[in-house]
């Protein structure tokens, strides 16, 4: 049981900042690869959360005010993890002309403007996304938003080479990352797809999303030489923004 529950335990502590123990710490690389396969797992619990609170806060404010502070929330359960890798990741290709170069500056713990910019721009749209949703959609769409997110970064982890022969914070992850933990966060998304949406409709969103973590592959390969712990964070961004904004177009076409 143990077996199961530690690379869980270490995938909710390493993407939220909510203590579910303060026992099992100094995981091996391969506890770090096998919590992975949890992760479409933490957002979705992450995901039911922000359902409560939408419902909670739903009968005190108007939606305009319930939706940003929903994003307030993800930022706060995450701690800006993934709002910081992309705010990076755009810092870095904005001042670097060669991988090398662009690697060195997201090491700064600095943000520039272009990624203050950036990131300013993506809960904008994150905003936008939210007040687009349609009422039928709210539910499932909060729900499977950040179990998405981590399902890409798990897809892209896997797919893409470590770009820092140094090492660095996704290093350890990565290391022992296999198929089987690929197998069971797509499975897991899947299931939760299904179960929202349909069958139909999850099979155009687990396209739509894999056509994205591809092109995400392709850029990350040419123009950081590789994936880092800061572009996987950008590419959960990116992941939630879009499936916000193109989820309703999506289930339009059949």
């Amino acid at each position: 049981m143990e077996t199961v529950t530690r690379p869980f335990i270490f995938a909710w502590h390493f993407l939220t900042t909510i203590p579910l123990t303060r026992t099992h710490h100094e995981p091996t690389a391969s506890e770090l690869a096998a919590s992975m396969a949890w992760y479409p797992v933490v957002g979705l619990l992450i995901g039911a959360g922000l359902i409560g609170m939408d419902a909670g806060l739903a009968a005190l404010f108007a939606p305009v005010v319930v939706n940003v502070l929903l994003i307030v929330l993800l930022v706060l359960v995450t701690r800006g993890l993934h709002q910081d890798g992309l705010a990076d990741t755009l810092d870095g290709l904005a001042g670097g002309r060669a991988a090398a170069d662009r690697l060195s500056i997201m090491r700064d713990p600095r943000i520039g403007a272009i990624g203050a910019t950036g990131l300013f721009l993506s809960l904008i749209l994150r905003y936008a996304g939210l007040m687009a949703l349609p009422h039928d959609l709210r539910l499932p769409g909060l729900l499977c938003m950040p179990a998405m997110g981590r399902w890409a970064m798990v897809t892209l982890a896997w797919i893409a080479p470590y770009a820092r022969a140094e090492g660095g914070l996704a290093a350890p992850f990565l290391t022992h990352l296999s198929w089987r933990q690929v197998a069971i966060s797509s499975i897991v998304l899947a299931i939760a797809l299904i179960g929202s949406f349909g069958v139909v409709s999850a099979c155009l969103i687990l396209l739509a999303g894999t056509v994205i973590i591809l092109l995400g592959w392709w850029a990350c390969r040419n123009w950081f030489g590789g994936i880092t712990g800061d572009t996987l964070g950008a590419t959960n961004e990116v992941i939630e923004i879009l499936f916000l904004l193109l989820v309703p177009l999506l289930l339009r076409w059949p």
